[in-house]
């Protein structure tokens, strides 16, 4: 007897759950366009934007955010400008010294050596030729600098692997090794 009042129990809940289907009302989606996304073609025309063409350009006079100005052209005037007239924004007191010395080595002394005498890992192979020394070069911390941000000879640019302050943070180094020369 038990089992016939689970059995009715049964084919009572089938019954109810299958009688609250309506298939001329489909249920109400919340957000249909999560489950029915509108298509774009990729490079159509869209009405988001002013001219319905193309984005909208920054407004004129505007920079990126994080850049950061450089005055001096990639240039030999703009070189001997930077070097006669770029000085860090650094003082003595807030240049780490280990933290450029770690700098150097990561990214000069494959080529210039460890003490800036020019005889890096690079030179001693062979590799390169007519790396300078630090000893026999009139350089200033501006024209270290201009040299990092753009490069010079074959020695490329190191913009984008160093910010302005670690590239400032060298430059400070260099100097140092000069004068132990």
């Amino acid at each position: 007897m038990k089992s016939l009042y689970k059995i009715a129990l049964l084919v009572c809940i089938a019954l109810f759950v299958s009688s609250c289907k309506d298939n001329l009302k489909p249920n109400y989606q919340y957000m249909p366009n999560m489950y029915e996304a509108v298509s774009y073609e990729t490079y159509s025309e869209s009405n988001a934007f002013k001219n319905g063409k193309e984005g909208q350009l920054p407004p004129a006079g505007t920079i990126n955010r994080g850049f950061e100005v450089y005055d001096y052209p990639n240039t030999t005037e703009g070189y001997e400008l930077a070097k006669a007239n770029l000085k860090s924004p650094l003082d003595s007191t807030s240049v780490d010294l280990e933290k450029a010395k770690g700098l150097y080595e990561i990214y000069c002394a494959i080529c210039h050596g460890n003490a800036g005498d020019g005889k890096g890992k690079l030179v001693t192979q062979g590799k390169y030729l007519g790396v300078p020394n630090y000893k026999d070069r009139v350089i200033t911390t501006g024209s270290v600098f201009h040299v990092q941000k753009f490069g010079l000879n074959s020695m490329g640019s190191y913009d984008n692997q160093m910010s302005a302050h670690e590239r400032w943070l060298v430059s400070s180094y260099v100097m140092k090794l000069k004068s132990e020369l």
